[in-house]
């Protein structure tokens, strides 16, 4: 498989498992779980058939581990970025003392009215380097870098989680707890 079909599939199987499982005819499980041989059969018929070994590359070879596997790698799920309702089991835990989220200066003026929402997705996604979130911020125009006042945001209230893959969430950012790097 080339690197722009593994580039293809891995955004197919970023709706799929995120947002819209029943484009190929799937169903999650309440915690965001496919089957294996569902989501191949489904790819397959939809012209995106794939096999065991190339899904199992895909997640493992993913620079940002957005997938994974179940122990018996007969269920797979997104670690984060659901837009369907889905329960994560995630666990409240302290987050470092400060975060970092990259975005477009294009939404700044929306951001600095706001705070950082989570939209149509289950959180709000920030990373613990600040290579990462130039990197996520870049993807949508001219990057900026905001500081998040972590720890302070959790000892008001605010519960923080880290998914399997390192991204940490939150519910919200209200706009007192970040500044412009």
């Amino acid at each position: 498989m080339s690197k722009k079909q593994k580039n293809q599939i891995g955004k197919f199987l970023s709706l799929i498992l995120r947002h819209q499982p029943e484009v190929i005819g799937i169903q999650l499980d309440e915690s965001g779980w496919a089957k294996v041989d569902e989501l191949l059969a489904g790819l397959k018929k939809h012209g995106k058939g794939i096999t065991f070994d190339q899904l199992e590359t895909l997640v493992t070879s993913n620079n940002k581990q957005r997938y994974r596997f179940n122990e018996d790698k007969s269920q797979i799920c997104a670690n984060q970025g659901h837009s369907l309702k889905v329960d994560l089991a995630l666990k409240p835990i302290t987050p470092p003392e400060i975060l970092y989220h990259g975005t477009a200066t294009r939404f700044l003026d929306s951001i600095n009215q706001q705070g950082l929402i989570k939209g149509s997705r289950h959180h709000v996604h920030l990373s613990a380097d600040i290579e990462t979130a130039k990197n996520v911020g870049q993807r949508h125009g001219k990057v900026v870098l905001l500081v998040i006042q972590a720890q302070t945001m959790q000892q008001a209230g605010y519960s923080f989680y880290c998914s399997e893959n390192g991204v940490w969430l939150v519910d919200s950012v209200p706009v007192e707890y970040f500044s412009q790097q």
